[in-house]
């Protein structure tokens, strides 16, 4: 099972892939398109062209990892728009939102890190 924790680096690639082809294929988009390493253990997030599904890649030191997870209704309300780049990162509960069909832009939570106060 893929445990998402804080300290992972999550890339969502921006365009949408071909989900035919399997971990190979991912693996060759990491590589071309994000220019990223496939063996770095970074959590890679796709979608198809008609936003209903997403396919995730990572290496978790034995092996890929390949989840997939179509939505049975409706299509992703949300994904990162192309800004120049090929690819942005996310945080784990902002994924979480993604997988769910929300649109974590809009969600509000505590920031990452904040300077803990002594005298508080």
């Amino acid at each position: 099972m893929i445990q998402l924790t804080l300290q992972m680096r999550i890339l969502v690639a921006l365009e949408p892939v071909d989900f035919r082809g399997g971990i190979d294929a991912l693996a060759q988009v990491c590589r071309a398109a994000l220019h990223a390493d496939p063996f770095s253990g970074t959590v890679f997030v796709f979608r198809n062209r008609r936003r209903n599904a997403v396919k995730i890649l990572v290496y978790d030191g034995w092996g890929f990892w390949l989840c997939a997870r179509r939505l049975s209704m409706g299509r992703l309300r949300w994904w990162p728009k192309a800004n120049g780049s090929t690819a942005v990162p996310l945080l784990a509960h902002e994924l979480g939102v993604l997988l769910c069909g929300g649109d974590p832009s809009v969600i509000q939570t505590a920031p990452r890190w904040r300077r803990v106060d002594p005298a508080a």
